[in-house]
């Protein structure tokens, strides 16, 4: 790869794409009538996927993008789960029949910052409200600084499959930089516990570009963490926007890594998980070679989130709790953001819906895609725009800049069927915001390509 490539694109803020058109679209156009009419003509033969979001932690890690409240105490959280309780209840009546439910996921904040007793009777409330298929699969993002053995227990006696754990760093002084102090034992007593009481699945997350992180703490970060042979890693570049996360204003921006060495140690991470016998999935996931993801990926299943990589079919995902994003066939929903505001929505009967945005057929087909190319790094433009009812020539004539990319390299166009070239895959954002229609909007709130 040239150097030049890395300086042209690689300073590019863009979005993620766990989702399209993205959160800056979104517009108070889209309230609680819209979502109530949506979620009415939900069709009753196709499950649907469900997120909690739980917004509250023990202290403020300073390089994090969530929505997030910091308490001591446990007043707030037993209030919000009050209130969280009230939204599943009203959201489960607009529904024209009980709906069946394949995926759940509990996200923040740290949602196991709950007491064990409050998690099994909100993912108990769940199963009063919704029809469990089968196969689905409950998962919980986990602090390890704060698990007990009993909220391992109740986890699992809650029916919880899945567990993805916040590593990032294990490197001491990369940790201080950014006030999350976590050791490679705390993690891993984390690890034995949810295995002791059977939630087997676990995944990790790793960030790279953080203040004083080099190549070697990446590496040596990598070799503690496959040690405890976790089944997934997501390994995400740090996004630096101290005007929208203000806490972030207090990482010194001076031990950041620029573009060059961002890449140097997300190629270094990728290896070494691949030397590991990790499998790497689309642009930033590792999977051990029989996880689903690994299996998704080879089937050409593979889609993408706001979790990021994953298995999960569903067109439909139904989120609960301030700040949430739902997703039906119609268009996005989000609940207010502040907790108040969202407490008081639910408290007077009505949906908490602040905003959203309403899919076109264009926006399908862009969707489509976009998600094609962050999974497969491929995109077949007309057999999707054809789904869709499209023509083609609406994403590809006149495309400034998927014509530039073509001429530097990056990916190659065979009348409307778009491949990523191999050595330029890290830039399959850039590829992707080649069929985004509003890509110009709001950069500042998106992170670095590289």
């Amino acid at each position: 790869m040239h150097a030049s490539i890395l300086q042209k694109y690689g300073e590019a803020r863009l979005p993620r794409y766990t989702s399209y058109p993205t959160a800056p679209r979104f517009s108070s156009a889209i309230g609680p009538v819209a979502y109530a009419d949506w979620l009415a003509g939900l069709p009753h033969d196709e499950p649907v996927s469900l997120y909690l979001h739980l917004p509250f932690c023990r202290s403020m890690c300073w390089y994090c993008g969530c929505h997030t409240t910091i308490t001591g105490r446990d007043q707030p959280i037993t209030d919000y789960l009050g209130v969280l309780r009230e939204e599943i209840g009203l959201v489960s009546a607009c529904a024209p029949e009980r709906l069946a439910v394949e995926k759940v996921h509990f996200g923040g904040g740290t949602p196991t910052i709950v007491k064990p007793e409050e998690f099994v009777a909100l993912s108990g409330l769940l199963r009063e409200r919704f029809d469990f298929t089968g196969s689905a699969e409950m998962a919980v993002e986990i602090d390890p600084r704060t698990l007990t053995a009993g909220m391992a227990a109740a986890l699992a006696g809650a029916g919880v499959a899945r567990a993805s754990l916040g590593v990032q760093s294990f490197d001491p002084q990369v940790q201080k930089a950014i006030n999350r102090i976590q050791s490679e034992e705390c993690t891993a007593e984390t690890v034995h516990h949810l295995r002791r009481f059977g939630v087997e699945r676990i995944n990790f997350d790793l960030i790279y570009g953080l203040p004083n992180q080099t190549v070697r703490s990446c590496v040596d970060t990598v070799a503690a963490a496959v040690a405890m042979r976790p089944d997934r890693f997501a390994v995400f570049g740090y996004a630096h926007v101290p005007t929208f996360k203000k806490h972030q204003r207090l990482i010194d921006e001076a031990a950041l890594p620029g573009s060059a060495a961002r890449r140097e140690q997300a190629l270094a991470i990728a290896e070494a998980l691949t030397d590991a016998g990790y499998r790497q999935i689309g642009l930033d996931h590792f999977a051990l070679p029989g996880d689903d993801l690994a299996t998704a990926q080879a089937a050409g299943t593979l889609r993408r989130n706001f979790q990021g990589y994953t298995t999960d079919g569903c067109e439909t995902l139904i989120g609960f709790g301030a700040s949430s994003i739902g997703r039906t066939w119609q268009g996005y929903v989000q609940n207010e953001v502040a907790i108040g505001l969202y407490g008081r929505h639910i408290a007077s009967g009505r949906l908490a819906t602040a905003r959203g945005y309403r899919l076109s057929r264009e926006d399908r087909a862009r969707a489509a895609v976009i998600e094609r190319l962050m999974c497969d790094f491929e995109a077949d433009v007309p057999a999707i725009c054809a789904r869709h009812g499209l023509d083609a020539g609406r994403l590809l004539a006149g495309n400034a800049r998927l014509a530039m990319l073509e001429r530097d390299g990056v990916l190659e166009n065979d009348g409307g069927l778009i491949c990523v070239r191999g050595d330029h895959r890290f830039l399959v954002r850039v590829a992707a915001a080649a069929f985004d229609a509003y890509v110009e909007e709001s950069p500042r709130t998106h992170s670095k390509v590289a």
